[in-house]
């Protein structure tokens, strides 16, 4: 190394900084690191579901997913039994993309029309007397864990509990306390268990949450941490509060890391801020700021986005039918090009367009993609110049797609040669997929078989 004279101070070996000057460095950002590996640990690695599906406690039984199903596909065949005819209804172009996805889109609603299933004990159940809920959670319990048992249950399942507010509070303490029971009873806790806190107004309730769940599982031996749960964004006290702070980032960090996801009420949400109900959507302004909100605060968190519904129901004539549709495949498409990759379902025959908009948004792009992180690992340049947060956007494209069975495995190893492994590394995913349970699911329309992860609780 060259000698350098610095102020006239005679020559050196070229170290200009002393080394009590760089310790002081590390003893003052020591804190920092430990904190942003805290607060922001990144993604879990395990897989997110494309939607999740909400029904009522009342109408919930063994049957529900594959009545889901069947019913999707009735729609399906009924109104878009070919290609062409699903092109005409979303007005999108008949061409070779569309004919593949029609073709997936079919297997995925014979083979897993349902990622995740909440069983509501808030809105859509409403209030009932204490022995029909007492009953009603016991019973959902029991048929989850016989779904499990079987092999039948989907990759996540849960309940939503009423809020914590006064007037229902102990309605929805005494719902999760027996579930949570009666599954423990019957097998222990599911591995995708997803729990969903409604209404949430201020930190203190999900502190409240947290300090329930802690009780339960030290009660019942379970390891601390092992039930997470959602926080559902739809009073505007939860995106921002009387002092002018963004208070959905304080729930978050009052979940004590058990915070699975935030999802975004569209009913409650814009009607707290006044929209009227014809102008209430996915769409509306107050919805995109929510929402915007709540995606900076969840950022590097590792805990996830989910949109809202459309409450359109795809029933009735063809012509009604596809122009519900129509509506559906937008709001997804619009929600999947913001980064929102998962959303509610309320209805079977949302199920077609949920996946048909999800199928082509990954397909469309899979083979720009692969060439990017193909040119960006082997340094081929290119006409753009991509950096590693790039490479960790292409791979995560790549991995939801692998996911949700849009893509195959492949397919992608033949257009990048990368694996699993690899994609996860780039990805920065922070789960090795080794360590996350795996069911091989048959083979695709294309003759390929993709591996999928097993979601955790946590």
């Amino acid at each position: 190394m060259p000698q350098v004279e610095v102020g006239g101070n005679g020559p050196t070996d070229g170290a200009l900084f002393s080394d009590a000057a760089r310790a002081a460095v590390e003893a003052l950002l020591a804190p920092v690191d430990a904190e942003l590996a805290r607060r922001y640990p990144g993604d879990s690695g395990t897989r997110q579901p494309v939607h999740t599906v909400y029904v009522p406690a009342d109408a919930f039984d063994a049957d529900t997913v594959r009545e889901w199903g069947r019913q999707a596909l009735t729609a399906f065949d009924t109104h878009a039994a070919t290609p062409a005819e699903l092109a005409r209804a979303l007005g999108v172009a008949d061409d070779h993309l569309l004919a593949d996805v029609h073709a997936r889109v079919r297997a995925k609603l014979e083979r897993e029309p349902v990622e995740d299933l909440r069983i509501d004990f808030e809105d859509g159940y409403g209030p009932r007397p204490d022995a029909e809920e007492d009953a009603a959670a016991v019973r959902a319990a029991e048929l989850i864990s016989a779904a499990v048992a079987g092999g039948g249950a989907p990759p996540y399942v849960g309940i939503r509990i009423k809020c914590l507010e006064a007037g229902v509070r102990a309605r929805g303490i005494r719902t999760l306390e027996l579930f949570l029971a009666t599954l423990l009873a019957g097998g222990g806790l599911p591995e995708g268990l997803v729990l969903t806190l409604p209404k949430v107004s201020y930190a203190e309730q999900v502190t409240a949450l947290v300090r329930l769940l802690e009780d339960f599982e030290r009660r019942a031996g379970l390891p601390v941490g092992r039930i997470g749960f959602e926080i559902q964004i739809e009073t505007t006290q939860a995106v921002l509060g009387p002092d002018g702070r963004a208070t959905v980032a304080r729930m978050i960090e009052a979940a004590g890391g058990r915070a699975t996801g935030l999802h975004y009420g569209t009913f409650d949400y814009s009607a707290a801020c006044g929209v009227s109900a014809a102008h209430q959507s996915l769409d509306h302004p107050v919805a995109d700021h929510a929402k915007a909100v709540m995606q900076v605060a969840a950022a590097g968190t590792g805990v996830r986005l989910s949109d809202g519904s459309t409450n359109v129901v795809p029933t009735g004539s063809t012509e009604q039918v596809h122009a519900a549709w129509k509506l559906h495949h937008d709001l997804v498409r619009r929600s999947l090009a913001r980064a929102y990759y998962q959303g509610w379902d309320m209805h079977p025959a949302h199920l077609p367009t949920r996946y048909v908009a999800v199928y082509s948004f990954y397909r469309e792009g899979l083979a720009a993609a692969a060439a990017r992180l193909a040119a960006y690992v082997a340094k081929a340049g290119g006409d753009v110049l991509d950096e590693p947060a790039t490479a960790r956007a292409l791979s995560g494209y790549l991995l939801r797609g692998l996911d949700c069975g849009a893509v195959d495995l492949a397919e992608v190893t033949a257009l990048t040669g990368l694996d699993h492994g690899r994609l996860d590394a780039l990805a920065g995913r922070r789960t090795p997929r080794a360590a996350v349970c795996r069911t091989d699911r048959p083979p695709s329309p294309t003759g390929s078989r993709s591996p999928v992860s097993r979601p955790r609780a946590n």
